[in-house]
């Protein structure tokens, strides 16, 4: 499975619409509250015999509401999901900017670690 739907499907029971950061049209309705996520880089690791065995995923999510204590809640529910499927979830998060005034937002960053042994083509 793509890294990226593996991040979809465990935020999925959550029930907000998740868009890849930056994807929304300047026309488009900002939904009442979602999740965006982008994939900052990803780490080759643990060579030996001339190939890695190892790939580390660093990602951001961020949380967007019109309501501001359901960015915490819902963030935290997050990060618990995220831990429980072996994502390393570093810190409590931070405040990200919103294009729009009626909305908010936290993220916090995380890391997969994806061994060779359980990897497919990504």
């Amino acid at each position: 499975m793509y890294m990226k739907d593996k991040l979809i499907e465990i935020l999925q029971p959550l029930g907000f619409p998740i868009k890849l950061q930056g994807s929304m049209s300047q026309d488009e309705v900002y939904p009442d509250s979602f999740f965006t996520f982008w994939n900052n880089a990803t780490y080759d690791d643990a060579f030996y015999d001339n190939e890695e065995h190892r790939t580390i995923w660093d990602f951001d999510l961020n949380f967007y509401s019109e309501d501001p204590a359901l960015v915490n809640e819902i963030l935290i529910s997050a990060k618990r999901l995220l831990k429980q499927a072996g994502f390393i979830v570093n810190g409590k998060g931070y405040d990200v900017p919103s294009d729009e005034v009626t909305h908010t937002g936290r993220g916090i960053n995380i890391l997969y670690m994806e061994n060779q042994n359980n990897k497919e083509e990504n």
